[in-house]
């Protein structure tokens, strides 16, 4: 068993129990162990392997994805370790006969005032772990490999947590961050409602090619009889291809050989490999009492799409500034019913666009960029001004100083942006609200905006009338103590 335990910026030394106990250390619970230790949440993950997940599975990464990882710390990682994805080629009988764009983004251009990040970009998830979990460590937060959860009760004041070693944690909350056939989930009885995407079984596996057996300027698709289908892509950073098949034969090798035009030979190595049928299905809920579902755990997808890594760090991204609220700054414990309330409409249109992309009924294009999904409508979600409504991503834009809009947000606090008005702020700034002035910014027009800490607009409007007593929702100590 190892267990990781640093520092943490303000130099204590992390020894007490957790705040929040994460069960699993993929995509989903280390983005919010982070977001969480960012906060100064106590937080704890626990993870049954011996090390982190090995594989390439989930490895696009949306725009939206890029800019939660821009705030929390490992956007500059990730660009640097990513790339774009590669036109697809299209083979038939060891020919080249056509190209496909696999993302549906070649025809977006560049980065512009509001969207730094317009394209997705493939990183093997594995080394999109290591990246959150550098980060992590980094910043004092705590990873106990070969440590599973084998029970837990919950009450009115907590969760004590069982755990492989015999050792018992109490903590406030536990979060389930542990997949799509989650531990957690199915203690708490509930249940998944959903379907299978297709009857036919699947590999997926990372290999390393024979030189010159394929180039990697390239995303190689192999398109067979009857809906057969292969395709290897080139991983950035690495020497490997990811294989994908319709197939039920884990050796990899024969697999390649039967699919493509390559030999067996042509595969130098397996480092690799899993097997899956894709499935569709949602949780019946996502909070039972102190104990939440996130990511896979809480909504499994069909990977056509590259939708099911980046719907479970948002999940994270919501839940985190959440948890913090509570745990920080008092807010009623039933902020966290908005969890649900936010994003399980969110995972249900995003696995039916997965189900409908692999079944061929669907595009990938801005809908799979995920820049458009939002809460209007939701709990948090109060008023209008200008060109925004409550519940919208909050846009990007340049500053006079040389400084960016979301440089502004970037931190675990709310932003209250005054857009090209005079009007008066009430003294609403304290530890978790920052307050600036912009001038006229047609993305937004003219108004007030309060940006929650994950990018969303929470609360807008002509003037700031209404402002603190939303803001008191949000923390026992909400109430104006100084000046803007």
């Amino acid at each position: 068993m190892t267990e990781l335990n640093s520092v943490k910026e303000n130099g204590a030394t992390e020894n007490r129990a957790p705040d929040v106990l994460v069960v699993g250390a993929g995509p989903t619970g280390l983005a919010l162990a982070l977001d969480l230790t960012r906060r100064g949440v106590r937080a704890l993950v626990v993870e049954r392997a011996d090390t982190l997940f090995p594989g390439s599975r989930g490895k696009g990464l949306q725009p939206r994805t890029l800019e939660v990882f821009d705030d929390l710390g490992v956007g500059g990682s990730v660009r640097e370790a990513s790339a774009h994805a590669p036109i697809g080629q299209i083979w038939q009988d060891g020919r080249a006969v056509g190209e496909h764009d696999m993302l549906g983004d070649g025809d977006v251009g560049g980065p512009t005032d509001t969207e730094p990040h317009p394209r997705a970009r493939l990183l093997p998830q594995w080394r999109t772990q290591e990246i959150l979990f550098e980060r992590l460590t980094g910043l004092g937060g705590r990873v106990r490999f070969g440590t599973a959860l084998t029970g837990f009760e919950q009450d009115a004041a907590g969760v004590s947590a069982h755990l492989s070693d015999g050792s018992t944690l109490r903590a406030a909350y536990l979060v389930a961050a542990d997949g799509g056939r989650s531990t957690v989930r199915k203690a708490l009885d509930i249940g998944m409602t959903g379907e299978t995407v297709d009857p036919a079984p699947m590999v997926v596996a990372d290999v390393r090619l024979r030189p010159g057996a394929l180039d990697r300027d390239h995303w190689h698709l192999f398109p067979g009889p009857d809906g057969g289908y292969a395709a290897l892509c080139p991983l950035p950073g690495t020497d490997e291809h990811q294989f994908v098949a319709r197939t039920d034969d884990l050796d990899i090798p024969a697999a390649v050989a039967a699919l493509t035009h390559l030999s067996a030979q042509d595969v130098a190595e397996v480092r690799w490999a899993s097997d899956f049928r894709p499935r569709a299905a949602l949780a019946d809920r996502f909070r039972a009492g102190r104990v939440l579902l996130a990511g896979d755990a809480a909504h499994v997808h069909s990977p056509a799409g590259g939708q099911g890594l980046n719907t479970s760090v948002q999940d994270a991204y919501n839940l985190g500034w959440k948890l913090g609220q509570v745990l920080r700054h008092g807010a009623d414990p039933a902020l966290l019913d908005t969890y649900e309330q936010e994003r399980r409409p969110v995972a249900a249109d995003v696995l039916g666009l997965s189900t409908r992309i692999h079944r061929g009924q669907a595009e990938r294009g801005g809908a799979t960029r995920q820049l458009g999904l939002g809460y209007r409508g939701g709990p948090l979600s109060e008023g209008a001004a200008g060109a925004l409504e409550a519940g919208d991503r909050a846009p990007d834009g340049p500053l006079p100083d040389g400084r960016r809009l979301f440089d502004l947000f970037r931190g675990p606090h709310f932003t209250l942006l005054a857009v090209g008005t005079d009007a008066e702020l009430p003294p609403v700034e304290t530890e978790f609200v920052r307050v600036h002035r912009i001038g006229p910014y047609e993305p937004y027009g003219k108004g007030v905006f309060l940006i929650r800490p994950d990018g969303y607009v929470g609360w807008a409007a002509e003037d700031a009338t209404g402002l603190p007593s939303y803001l008191a929702r949000l923390s026992r100590t909400a109430s104006p103590t100084a000046g803007a």
